[in-house]
Parts: C-alpha cells; structure tokens; sequence
C-alpha cells in the first residue's frame, strides 16, 4: 500500500490547487513574498511538468473504477478500525509519519485500494476450504534450513548428494548463494505464513518433520528445503472468522496476475470513452499510444 499512499499524496497536492486561490487581493495569487509572487498558474504548470502524467492517469483511473465499482462506507470504516486496534494510541503520530494530513486523507487511500481490489478480484475465485487450510498454516511455525542455488541442474545435483546421505550443512556452506545463512548450514529459524516466497512457503508447510525437498523455485532461483521442526504458534492469532477477510485478501493477491492486472485496468479505461482536454496528455489514454507501449 506505500506505493498508493505516495500516489494519493501525490494526488492530494494536485487536486488542492482549487484551494490555493484564496488570496483576497488576487484569487490568482497563491504567494506573496518581496521577491514576488507566484500564480495559480505558475504553480500548476510547474506541477504538471513534474507529476502530470502520472497524477492525471490515477485520477482517472480511480473515477473509472468508482463508476463501475461500489466500496461502501462500513468497509472502509471496517479496514480503518483494523489499523486503529493494532497501532492504538500511535495511530495519529504514525499517519503524520507516512504523510497523512489527517483520517480523512487515510480513508480516501484505503478506499481507493478497495476499489482497486475490487476491480482486480471480481474473478479470482477463493474457496473456504483454502482459506481454512491457510488459517491453519497461520498457527504454525516451522523451523527450517535450505541451500539456494540460481539453477536447477545444481539444485538436483545436491538433492541426489543428500539422497546418498551427504550432510546438509556442509552443502549448504559448499553451493548455497544465500550469503545471509550458508556459513550456519542454512538454518532459517522459525517462520510463519507470509514471511517467506510463496512457493517456498508452501512447500515447506507441505512437508513432515525431518523430510528433505526436491528443488524448489522462487524468485530467487531454486531452493532445497529441509524442514526441522514444526511447532504451535506462540501467538494468539485469534478465530477464523476474525481472520477470513485478511486470509481471503492475501490469497486474491497471491492468485492475481500482474500482467493480467493491467491489462483489466486498460480495458476499464478505453471501455470509459476518455478525452483529455489537456494538450499534451490529450493521447495518453489512446490504445496506441505511446504512454501505453
């Protein structure tokens, strides 16, 4: 969500130029100084050369989504209460520190992010039985070691080194790219769900106590997993129907494709029939235009 409330500030400023123009003696006039003054104008352009593009494409954006799509005032207030529980008596100090005039500049971020989760989840299908077998992940920790490699050719190779009973923390100092843990045997400590690559995360909650992995991808190349210990969680994660939306949310995400993502969020704006009246920006909703290549 840092990279929407840095949009949104973005946005913020932007819009606020409404405001700027109350000076009395010249509604044009948004400073006064000996030096001179700056315009209205002056500060739009400037503005514009900087942040246009980008600022008008979410303006846009979010009109479209909140034309085809319905966040409702309870949802919002449901996602802003979530945030007030965990920070408590630091929610203010920690808005001021992320760049938030006040609540209501917050509420504006959180249901812009609903609507674009709207948008993007309409067709990811999540079934109960999903989010009860990740609930489930969520009270255990599981204590694991791996070697790292960037290739699979090696990854298969050490698995077959540990299949003929070759230690796992000496290959893991001997081939593992993980500078972090290769010198500890590739010890990982405990970990829960959400604090490791999805594929890595999945494989290790899908393994027994002391069973070893056939080569695993991620973004970070190939993993061979070697699972310790799996233990009850310490902390009180609280029901499954306390948790069902937040499990639902992180799944829809996992399940999204990035590349499809936009490709939705093109076609809602060629389909909303755009014209910009800006000249220079006036084709950068066009499909082939070059903003969009």
């Amino acid at each position: 969500m840092k990279k929407l409330v840095i949009a949104v500030t973005l946005s913020a400023s932007f819009l606020g130029l409404a405001a700027c123009g109350s000076n009395d003696s010249d509604p044009d006039v948004v400073v006064e100084s000996k030096a001179g003054d700056i315009s209205k104008e002056d500060f739009y352009e400037e503005l514009k050369d900087r942040h246009g593009e980008q600022v008008l494409n979410e303006l846009v954006t979010m009109k479209v989504l909140e034309d085809k799509y319905d966040v409702k005032d309870k949802e919002v207030d449901k996602e802003v209460k979530k945030v007030k529980d965990e920070l408590g008596d630091q929610f203010e100090m920690v808005l001021q520190q992320q760049g938030f005039e006040d609540e209501e500049a917050f509420r504006k971020v959180i249901r812009e992010s609903l609507l674009q989760e709207a948008a993007l989840s309409e067709d990811v299908e999540i079934k109960d039985k999903e989010i009860k077998k990740q609930y489930e992940r969520m009270k255990t920790e599981i204590k694991a070691q791996h070697i790292l490699v960037e290739d699979e050719k090696t990854a298969k190779e050490i698995k077959k080194k540990l299949d003929d009973g070759e230690d796992f923390a000496k290959l893991a100092e001997e081939y593992s790219t993980d500078e972090s843990n290769k010198d500890d045997g590739g010890k990982l400590g405990y970990f829960s769900v959400g604090e490791m690559d999805p594929a890595f995360e999945d494989a290790a909650y899908s393994m027994k106590k002391g069973e070893v992995s056939d080569p695993i991808q991620t973004q970070f190349g190939f993993h061979i997993i070697k699972v310790n210990d799996k233990r009850e969680s310490e902390e009180d994660i609280g029901s499954l129907k306390e948790n069902k939306d937040d499990i639902r949310r992180e799944l829809i995400s996992e399940k999204i494709d990035p590349m499809e993502a936009q490709e939705k969020i093109t076609n809602l704006l060629e389909d909303a029939d755009i014209n910009v009246q800006i000249e220079e920006y006036k084709d950068m909703f066009k499909k082939d235009s070059p903003q969009k290549q």
